[in-house]
């Protein structure tokens, strides 16, 4: 057991028949408690050992396995306003022709609108915390802040202009704005986000590496995700998409790239060296053909990617279940080998590795200390009977229905089908302003 022997009072005793730490030791505990203080997790370990604490609240989940909330490395969660308006063609095309025409006549009513919609699917499907890259993304800190999620968020920087910005300059003096406001918020942090490679320019992306030292902020882009992209930087640039990034003096512990599909040995090599996350996008990167990210040669580099959903207009979910055994089973077809991508190690990208992908290393586990950000699921589930492993059904058997509980610092945001913090019923009839606002702009 782990506890503080002289205080035994927390705000709530959770309770379950299985709980899944994530810690170091990777421990799975049966017949457990967790007890939760100030946001935080004071102790956890059996039953009978917490047996001692005196609690405000209890909550006795009986047949369910309480784990660290799901993180998602990369999204675009206002982008549920496109889910399904744009399927089945190439990336540059869906860009170009269906998502850039539409995004430049963005409100920040739409924004938020759509952030919302992403936070109840994320909530209700077991994510607690998450990367945003958007426009107009103090509309989706709103939204952030309303549903009680935590959010790595950053304004999207292109060369040309936004409906957040009129130029370069506007756009690196609203991140610097955005950073000043949300810098002491509990569950915001700001970060740097240039686009790509192929919608900004040299001078740009030196900016924002320097933007993001000075700020002692995160530095996260999308990079090598099609070979397309990569053929192009090779005819502007003379070098491949890391390269570029890496004389620009862009990598490091605290850059994250979006994607990584392109990258060759040597590529690998480089990025073990200059210790740069990945955010691995396996759906998104299936459904528009842009490849396989070579996530066995990082792993055996040491590189713990993590997972991300990237925008349900281009999943279309932001089920991180579902991302989670994607990974998983694509990594095994491709590579010819079932051992590839084992269930812990997915498990492992979705919490930990996500988590220091946003540049949030407390995230992704339960332990003493850590931020009480849990799920619970509800074992009675048929999917999910008999249990014999507890991480092979949260990859292969959960769909992310069964999630019963989600809890963000403490704070419980969905209970057994009904959320806490967020109007449902009124924000599924907002939601039909987004059908009608893509509709009038198509």
């Amino acid at each position: 057991m782990q506890r503080q022997h002289d205080d035994c009072i927390c705000d709530t005793l959770i309770t379950a028949d299985v709980l899944v730490t994530q810690d170091e030791h990777r421990r799975i505990l049966e017949d457990a408690a967790l007890a939760v203080r100030d946001g935080r997790i004071l102790a956890l370990g059996s039953r009978r050992d917490l047996a001692v604490f005196t609690a405000a609240e209890r909550l006795d989940l009986g047949n369910a396995l309480v784990m660290p909330g799901l993180v998602n490395a990369h999204t675009h969660v206002a982008m549920t306003f496109l889910r399904g308006v744009a399927d089945d063609i190439p990336l540059m095309d869906w860009l170009n022709r269906h998502i850039f025409p539409r995004e430049q006549r963005l409100t920040a009513e739409i924004v938020e609108l759509g952030a919302l919609l992403g936070c109840a699917e994320m909530t209700r499907t077991g994510t607690t915390a998450f990367a945003d890259m958007y426009l107009i993304e103090d509309a989706v800190a709103k939204a952030v802040d309303l549903s009680g999620l935590r959010c790595l968020m950053g304004e999207v920087l292109f060369s040309f202009s936004s409906p957040a910005y009129a130029g370069v300059e506007e756009a690196i003096a609203l991140v610097r704005e955005q950073e000043r406001r949300y810098r002491d918020h509990p569950r915001l942090k700001v970060a740097v986000m240039p686009h790509a490679v192929y919608t900004t320019t040299p001078e740009i992306l030196v900016r924002c590496g320097e933007l993001a030292r000075e700020l002692g902020a995160p530095l996260y882009l999308h990079l090598a995700e099609t070979e397309s992209e990569t053929e192009a930087c090779l005819s502007a640039h003379g070098k491949r998409p890391l390269a570029y990034c890496a004389d620009l003096g862009l990598l490091g512990a605290c850059t994250t790239i979006a994607h990584a599909v392109t990258l060759n040995e040597k590529e690998l090599d480089l990025l073990a060296r200059s210790k740069t996350c990945v955010a691995h996008n396996p759906k998104s990167n299936m459904k528009l053909a842009s490849g396989v990210a070579p996530i066995a040669g990082m792993l055996a580099r040491g590189i713990l990617p993590g997972l991300g959903t990237d925008g349900p207009a281009s999943n279309n979910s932001l089920n991180m279940f579902a991302e989670m055994s994607v990974c998983s089973l694509l990594h095994k077809v491709c590579g010819g080998d079932p051992t590839l991508c084992p269930a812990g190690t997915v498990l492992d990208m979705a919490t930990l590795g996500s988590a220091r992908a946003l540049s949030w290393p407390e995230l992704g586990r339960l332990c003493p200390g850590a931020p009480a950000d849990l799920i619970a699921l509800d074992l009675s589930s048929p999917n999910l009977l008999p249990l014999y492993e507890p991480i092979s059904h949260l990859v292969y058997a959960a769909s992310g229905q069964e999630v019963t509980l989600t809890m963000v610092g403490g704070r419980t945001l969905y209970r057994d089908g009904r959320y806490t913090c967020l109007d449902y019923p009124l924000l599924r009839k907002e939601a039909l302003k987004l059908k009608r606002w893509v509709c009038e702009h198509a």
